[in-house]
């Protein structure tokens, strides 16, 4: 059986055929690409402390280790989707992997926290060049009746991904394979970006749904890219620094440069974003539903490690371990959303979710505040079991409503739009709620870690209320959404 690509513009697109078999192929490249980068945006944060330890700096040379690679990756996304009209999406996705590959081994293999910053800084640029890729050529590969069983991975991948991350970075800084310590978190990138790069050159289409006709408006990109810098840079410094006045004057000119931008797009002829994703109610809203979601996701994590390390004097391996029932209960949640619910209940499926998502935020918050410093493991498994599964309902749903319904030639700016906003609200999340967090926390002691955890679990299950409501303005079903 072959699978023919869509022909929605014979101008600009090229047919071609693919084995089915070989589809399925492509989709397993794009889902290990994916896995490498949404672990890799996570894992560092556990290995923090050890990376400080061993390769010294200060404390905001430390927060720039860690974040170097959310802030590269969140700048080159939306411009790396229309590259790939432009280049090729098939040659950007294999240059964003072999770069991503080499940059994890020279993490791995980094002498110094500049030499590792810089490291960092070029994966996820690397990154930012592979991802919006990967999504657009599994959307060519696939005919509409296999589509959507396609896509199903991608939404879980989004958050298992994120809840693996520091499972597996405490583990490996367990292990300590060869006496490399953190550098194995890095390290374990090389043999799975090798293994990705061989079998994409044999099973990548040579056309992925570009556009020949299209330019890339530099007007655009400049604006775009100053904006987002203006914003992510404060978003990562301003906490530890404590909001020094010029951090609110870069986001108040990114706020600037982005009405720039986008009066910059009406006029433009070849605009950075596709203007017809705007038009569609389900893009829009899902977006807006995606920044709420992860600021509160993103929030908890960055917490739920605060308070077991740094509150409670945890390891990381026992850190990670305790976070087993979250990942388990979104595993469960997502392979249900996938195969069952997403499809049939659609818009109701992001209800159900955040509305468990929310009762699970609020059992924590009572599990923290009833056992104090007697929490265990076992005494905090149920609620994070709970918590885990409303978010893993989410995930499947709302990749179906923002995605689903693009045509070939938006869905690599859809695709770096979805990781974009992704991560912007993730670094808005961390950012806003840490403050709320570390102001709370005052002189640190084991009682005010409890009790500003209390406090963050209460907001972001607020966060969630909030983004519950704005689900409301979606369709019912992800087929409704065009238009």
């Amino acid at each position: 059986m072959f699978v023919s690509i869509d022909q929605r513009s014979p101008e600009a697109l090229t047919t071609t055929a693919l084995p089915l078999r070989t589809a399925w192929l492509v989709l397993a490249v794009v889902v290990l690409a994916d896995l490498m980068d949404l672990i890799d945006s996570s894992v560092a944060n556990l290995a923090g402390p050890s990376i400080r330890a061993d390769l010294g700096g200060g404390q905001v040379t430390v927060q720039w280790v860690l974040s170097a690679y959310t802030a590269a990756f969140a700048l080159g996304l939306v411009t790396s989707g229309r590259l790939g009209d432009l280049l090729g999406r098939r040659r950007l996705f294999l240059l964003g992997m072999t770069g991503f590959t080499l940059a994890s081994l020279a993490c791995g293999l980094a002498p110094g926290p500049v030499f590792l910053i810089v490291a960092r800084t070029l994966q996820g640029l690397c990154g930012s060049v592979m991802i919006p890729q990967g999504l657009a050529l599994v959307k060519v590969v696939f005919p509409p009746q296999y589509l959507r069983k396609a896509l199903t991975p991608v939404g879980p991948l989004m958050g298992l991904a994120m809840v693996a991350g520091p499972i597996l970075a405490g583990w490996l800084l367990h292990l300590d394979l060869f006496g490399s310590e953190w550098r194995s978190i890095f390290l374990i990138n090389v043999p799975f970006g090798v293994a990705a790069g061989l079998l994409g050159l044999r099973v990548l289409p040579r056309r992925g749904g570009e556009d020949p006709t299209a330019r890339l408006d530099l007007t655009g990109v400049g604006l775009l890219t100053a904006a987002s810098a203006l914003l992510i840079v404060p978003l990562i410094q301003g906490r530890d620094l404590g909001w020094p006045a010029w951090t609110y004057a870069m986001m108040a000119s990114a706020l600037v440069l982005l009405a720039l931008f986008a009066a910059s797009q009406r006029r433009s002829r070849h605009p950075v974003i596709t203007p017809s994703l705007f038009r569609k109610r389900s893009f829009v809203v899902g977006l807006l539903v995606v920044a709420g979601f992860y600021a509160s996701l993103s929030a908890f994590v960055l917490v739920m490690n605060l308070l077991l390390q740094q509150g409670l004097h945890w390891s990381p391996l026992r850190t990670g371990l305790t976070l087993i029932p979250w990942a388990l209960g979104t595993a469960v949640a997502v392979l249900l959303a996938g195969a069952v619910l997403a499809e049939k209940l659609g818009r109701a499926t992001l209800h159900l979710g955040l509305s468990v998502a929310v009762a699970g935020l609020f059992a924590l918050w009572w599990s923290v505040g009833h056992w104090g410093a007697d929490v265990t493991a076992w005494k905090l498994a149920p609620a994070l079991l709970v918590t885990g599964f409303g978010s893993g309902l989410v995930f499947v749903p709302l990749v179906d409503f923002i995605i689903g319904d693009a045509t070939p030639e938006e869905v690599g700016t859809g695709a770096g739009l979805l990781n974009a906003v992704q991560q912007f609200a993730g670094a808005i999340g961390v950012a806003a709620l840490g403050t709320v967090f570390f102001a709370r926390v005052g002189h640190p002691s084991l009682h005010s870690y409890l009790a500003a955890t209390e406090l963050v679990f209460a907001i972001a299950a607020g966060i969630n209320l909030v983004t519950l409501l704005l689900v409301g303005l979606l369709p019912k079903h992800a087929q409704q959404a065009h238009g």
